[in-house]
């Protein structure tokens, strides 16, 4: 079992943070990162979570155009910058199939950190925007298989 967690591309300043769409630098970002992506074949999820907030959802729609994958895309509560990353965690352990979850920091390094080293704070791990660390399950537990950011791209 592994997982993908994927820190949303860059949005546009708004006061309603809810509502901040991708910016063209984070279109940019998403379509970079998504053509990378399909060209090496390093991701198989058949299920992308993301949260409410318009700039995950859009990276997911993105990714998944990108990707070329018949993936489910499923919006998911949890996943918002300031949720406790235990909630995702509860929810990641009753799965046996790759997933991919589009969030937020400080969300996501806290979810990594909490998985791979026992406790989300402090965190352990920093996504930038548009960045995807993949995490491997194994009887031992969570560890990084690979973490990569746009600007290596």
């Amino acid at each position: 079992m592994h997982i993908y967690l994927i820190r949303h591309a860059h949005a546009e300043d708004r006061i309603d943070d809810a509502l901040r769409p991708l910016s063209k630098k984070g279109l940019r970002q998403i379509r970079s990162m998504g053509r990378f992506l399909r060209e090496s074949g390093a991701i198989e999820a058949k299920v992308i979570w993301h949260s409410p907030l318009i700039r995950a959802a859009e990276t997911a729609a993105c990714l998944v155009k990108r990707l070329k994958l018949p993936a489910k895309v499923i919006q998911m509560s949890g996943l918002r910058p300031q949720d406790d990353p235990q909630l995702v965690a509860c929810k990641l352990g009753d799965l046996h199939s790759p997933v991919a979850v589009v969030g937020h920091d400080p969300h996501l390094s806290a979810l990594a950190s909490l998985l791979v080293c026992g406790h989300a704070e402090p965190p352990r791990f920093a996504l930038k925007k548009c960045s995807v660390i993949r995490l491997d399950r194994s009887s031992l537990g969570w560890s990084v298989r690979w973490h990569i950011s746009p600007e290596l791209l």
